[in-house]
C-alpha cells in the first residue's frame, strides 16, 4: 500500500534510481534545448549528451516544467490514494520550477504542500529522501515537508568548474560574476548560499582546487553520522578517487554516492565540474 503522503520532486535531483523506485518518488523533468530540440533531462538527454553538445558549442538552454505537467503528477498520486502530496523542487532563485508546481497544484484534489529547496542536484535529493523515507513511515504531511526542510538547512553543497563561462552564459553565475575577470588564471570554488551560487575561494590549479573541495567538504561533516554525494560532469575518474578517499577521511560517514549530473545542470556548470553535498543526519 503506497504512503498517504506522496513525495515529489524534480529531474535536477538525479536521484539514485534503486531510491526513485522503492520510495515510490514521482519525478517530473526539467527540459533542455538543444540546437532547437526540446528534450526531457535524464530521460531524453544524459550528462553524456549534454558533455557533447557543450563541446561541439550547439545553442542550448534550458527550461521549467509546464505547470500542467505538474498538475498530471498530482492527479496520478491523488488517483494512487495519496490524502497529501509535498514537492520538492530546484532553488527558486535559479529556476522557475517552483512556480511552475505552485501553479500546477492550485486545482489539484487534495492538498500540496511546495517547498523550495534552495539548492540544485543533491542538495535537492537528500531532502527529497529524507521526505519520502518520513513519508514511507507514515508520517503527516506537515511532518513530511518539516523533514526535507531540517535536511535542507543542515545540508552544504561545495563545487569546481573547469570554467566559468557555462554559469555565464546561462545566467545563473550570480555573485560569482566578479571572479569573471580572473577566470583564467584562477579555479574557483563556489557554493549555494540562500538559493543561489556565490565565490567561495580562488586556487591557483584545478589540483589544489579539487583538494581544497575535499577538504572543506571533511570540514563540514563533522564527526557525526552524514551522507555525502560526489557528483560531476565527465569527470568519473576524479569523483571516482575523491570517493575512495573520503572513507577513511570522514569518521561519521554513513554513506557516499557518485552521481554524474544531467544535462540540465551539465548545461550551466560544463564538462569537468565536480561537487560534493554534504548531509548530515538529522
Amino acid at each position: 500500500m503506497p504512503p498517504s503522503v506522496a513525495v515529489v520532486t524534480d529531474s535536477t535531483a538525479y536521484l539514485p534510481e534503486e531510491a526513485v523506485s522503492r520510495l515510490g518518488i514521482t519525478v517530473v523533468p526539467l527540459q533542455v534545448v538543444v540546437g532547437g530540440r526540446g528534450l526531457d533531462d535524464v530521460a531524453q538527454i544524459d550528462g553524456a549528451g549534454m558533455s557533447d553538445a557543450l563541446g561541439e558549442w550547439a545553442p542550448v538552454t534550458t527550461s521549467r516544467p509546464a505547470p500542467q505537467r505538474f498538475a498530471d503528477a498530482y492527479e496520478a498520486a491523488a488517483a494512487r490514494g495519496a490524502a497529501g502530496i509535498v514537492s520538492i523542487h530546484l532553488s527558486g532563485e535559479m529556476s522557475g520550477t517552483v512556480e511552475a508546481a505552485r501553479a500546477g497544484a492550485e486545482d489539484s484534489l487534495v492538498p500540496v504542500e511546495v517547498v523550495d529547496s534552495e539548492s540544485i542536484a543533491m542538495g535537492l535529493g537528500f531532502p527529497v529522501l529524507a521526505a519520502a523515507e518520513a513519508a514511507a513511515r507514515g508520517a503527516t504531511r506537515t511532518e513530511v515537508a518539516d523533514a526535507a526542510r531540517r535536511r535542507m538547512k543542515a545540508t552544504r553543497s561545495f563545487f569546481y568548474v573547469d570554467t566559468l563561462e557555462h554559469l555565464r552564459r546561462g545566467g545563473r553565475i550570480g555573485a560569482a560574476a566578479t571572479l569573471l575577470g580572473s577566470a583564467l588564471r584562477t579555479k574557483p570554488l563556489l557554493h549555494i548560499a540562500d538559493g543561489v551560487i556565490v565565490p567561495l575561494e580562488k586556487v591557483r590549479t584545478a589540483s589544489r582546487a579539487i583538494a581544497r573541495l575535499e577538504d572543506l567538504a571533511v570540514q563540514a561533516a563533522g564527526s557525526g553520522p552524514v551522507d555525502i554525494a560526489v557528483q560531476h560532469l565527465a569527470a568519473e575518474d576524479r569523483a571516482g578517487a575523491m570517493a575512495a578517499r573520503l572513507p577513511q577521511r570522514v569518521p561519521g560517514l554513513a554513506s557516499v554516492t557518485v552521481v554524474e549530473v544531467g544535462a540540465v545542470i551539465g548545461a550551466h556548470v560544463g564538462p569537468g565540474m565536480l561537487g560534493l553535498t554534504v548531509s548530515p543526519h538529522c
